[in-house]
């Protein structure tokens, strides 16, 4: 049913644009520059068949971009980031507050550098 309603949306956008394109210009956007200040909005602009197609195509891409929401958020289930993070295997599990441990071997640090585990600490001089 989306993919229909897709179908549909785009086909209203394409006419859409060649309906505006094939309009006649009426000298700047919004009456202003050059144009007859008073042809904004007359009742022979209203009555034109591409006016009242446009209006219409219009009406119907508002509509399809609507339907097309709501469908794509009721598909949609609320999800948590946690949920999503997998636990790396051989780690152990945290327990309450405990604080975390020290990276094991085979930490994501050890992959940056290559597969190399790191060097032991040396041990402090007395």
């Amino acid at each position: 049913m989306q993919s229909v309603l897709i179908v549909i949306h785009l086909m209203v956008v394409i006419a859409l644009a060649v309906l505006v394109l094939l309009q006649r210009s009426e000298g700047g956007g919004l009456g202003m520059g050059g144009g007859n200040p008073g042809s904004f909005m007359t009742g022979r602009g209203q009555a034109n068949l591409l006016t009242r197609a446009t209006a219409m195509l219009g009406a119907a891409f508002f509509a399809t971009s609507l339907i097309l929401t709501i469908m794509a958020a009721s598909n949609r289930a609320p999800k948590s980031m946690l949920d999503s993070v997998a636990p790396t295997p051989g780690a152990p599990a945290q327990q309450g507050g405990a604080p975390a441990a020290p990276a094991a071997p085979g930490s994501v640090l050890d992959q940056l550098r290559g597969g190399q585990p790191a060097p032991a600490p040396a041990a402090p001089k007395q």
